[in-house]
């Protein structure tokens, strides 16, 4: 297996978590996201490390930056191994009520529709090497809707994972397997677009992002002739 990847999402949360992970384990990644400054970031927590992490500043949501963001990375790589599909937003005003459609169409762009492109764009390659791992970083609102997440994030979850199962059932022929993971609350920055964002005391019991990036380690490690589908992860307590 050629140890390359690409991470969206890669300035902050679980992206950011899931590619250091990769780092300490002897991969190379292209790392994404929409500001330089935070995967700068991302480089730095590295430490030593950092050579082995690339970052390139891709807004998923124009098809042309994707197409771009696809050449640079097989220049770097040649092959890419495993696509990591962690970039997400959302927006305070997410309810039914207020949510407007341009901030629809933003979410679904970002989570959805990004994710497909960044996928598309790396299908060929993982065809033709009979080889390849795509993990989406989804949500356990992709598994029920509530309140707290809102209707667009919600639609855009439950198609994320739709997305997951079209891969397994239509790529396993050409050796390439996807898994979707299911977090319930993380501690992360986007938790900052809540309406009412969460207090530090609530924040000390909810999941970590290495906690995510330790399952995306999982789907990623195991042999080639097993797939985990779905890992639905939440806080235990």
């Amino acid at each position: 297996m050629d140890k390359t990847a690409v991470v969206t999402g890669a300035g902050s949360g679980v992206g950011r978590a899931t590619a250091l992970l990769l780092a300490r384990n002897g991969w190379r990644c292209v790392i994404l996201g929409r500001r330089e400054s935070t995967l700068k970031d991302t480089v730095a927590l590295a430490g030593k490390l950092a050579p082995q992490l690339i970052p390139h500043v891709c807004y998923i949501s124009d098809p042309a930056a994707v197409d771009n963001m696809a050449r640079f990375a097989h220049e770097q790589f040649g092959e890419i191994e495993v696509l990591v599909n962690a970039a997400g937003t959302n927006t305070p005003r997410r309810s039914l009520k207020e949510l407007s459609f341009d901030k629809y169409r933003e979410l679904v762009e970002t989570n959805l529709t990004g994710a497909y492109m960044c996928v598309q764009a790396f299908l060929p390659g993982m065809r033709q090497r009979k080889s390849g791992t795509i993990i989406n970083i989804v949500s356990d609102a992709g598994k029920a809707a509530s309140p707290k997440s809102g209707p667009a994030y919600v639609i855009s979850k439950f198609g994320l994972a739709g997305l997951n199962q079209s891969i397994n059932v239509e790529e396993k022929e050409n050796g390439i397997r996807a898994c979707a993971i299911f977090p319930g609350d993380i501690d992360t920055p986007l938790l900052d677009k809540r309406p009412a964002p969460p207090p530090p005391d609530a924040r000390k019991h909810m999941l970590q992002s290495e906690d995510v990036a330790e399952c995306a380690w999982l789907a990623i490690n195991l042999p080639p002739r097993a797939v985990v589908e779905e890992i639905v992860i939440r806080p235990g307590r």
